[in-house]
């Protein structure tokens, strides 16, 4: 049996309830592939990071509840909190190795700050059935990048949208819908992705590597407050650096505990054929 530290923090909020709720899992060595998609299935959230400290740096991977995933900002977030607050991590700014290549965390406080590749976009016609399942009608712009991104008139109308989730898999399910907004937040948004198991995520990091340069050729900046509007909801302190995107954030922990793993076959027994 081994033991494996488990923590369960809400990324993108100060307080318990809000943001983006991530498992995070350190490991002494990587674990098989198919061990590791278990346990994020046992735990049941939208994402479980592991991570594995290393003479060259710290590895990180991400898995939903059906597959691993090449980029997830609030679980990232979360890892981050885990190492700084839990783990007594001596700097200031860590560095990931990534799928999608080196990723840095620096904090300031209680606010951390990821810094991760721009996500360009371009301009394309949506599919109507993905149009219908998110009962949209209208839009005042559609583009894609490592997701689509749809732009409507008001934030009003983005808190509005009830998607059908069972008609957006297995097409195209993965959409951000945004627009700006006259308040507080320079824009809002909220994001889908029913095909991989997150049928809205609360908090969305990977998203806002695409609405951040959406956002700052169009209001002219390049620092943002933006808020993503779904029933958590949660703040983002955005920045567009040349080809990079910075996301400030901050987290709070909600539990920590062991897991208690007993090996297991490719049968899905323990070892001891129990």
């Amino acid at each position: 049996m081994q033991e494996i530290d488990f923590y369960l923090v809400d990324a993108f909020s100060e307080s318990s309830f809000g943001g983006n709720p991530a498992a995070v899992c350190p490991l002494d060595a990587w674990l098989p592939d198919e061990t590791l998609l278990r346990m994020a299935q046992q735990h049941n959230q939208s994402e479980t990071a592991f991570f594995v400290c290393t003479k060259g740096g710290i590895e990180l991977r991400w898995f939903t509840t059906l597959t691993e995933v090449n980029l997830c900002g609030h679980a990232t977030l979360a890892a981050a909190y885990v190492l700084f607050n839990e783990l007594d991590y001596p700097d200031s700014r860590l560095h990931f190795d990534t799928a999608s290549g080196r990723l840095t965390v620096s904090r300031e406080g209680d606010w951390m700050t990821l810094d991760f590749p721009a996500c360009p976009t371009q301009a394309q016609t949506p599919p109507p059935e993905m149009l219908t399942a998110l009962g949209i009608s209208h839009y005042v712009e559609a583009r894609k990048g490592r997701a689509w991104v749809l732009v409507l008139e008001s934030r009003e109308q983005v808190e509005a949208i009830n998607p059908d989730f069972s008609a957006m898999t297995p097409g195209e399910h993965k959409v951000a819908v945004t627009a700006r907004d006259e308040g507080e937040y320079d824009f809002v948004s909220r994001f889908f992705s029913p095909g991989v198991a997150v049928p809205e995520d609360p908090v969305t990091g990977s998203a806002h590597t695409m609405l951040i340069p959406y956002w700052s050729e169009q209001l002219g900046k390049t620092q943002m407050f933006a808020r993503q509007v779904s029933a958590r909801g949660g703040d983002v302190r955005c920045e567009l650096k040349g080809d990079r995107v910075r996301m400030g954030g901050q987290a709070a922990l909600y539990l920590k505990g062991t897991v208690f793993l007993r090996c297991i076959n490719l049968r899905g027994t323990n070892d001891a054929g129990n």
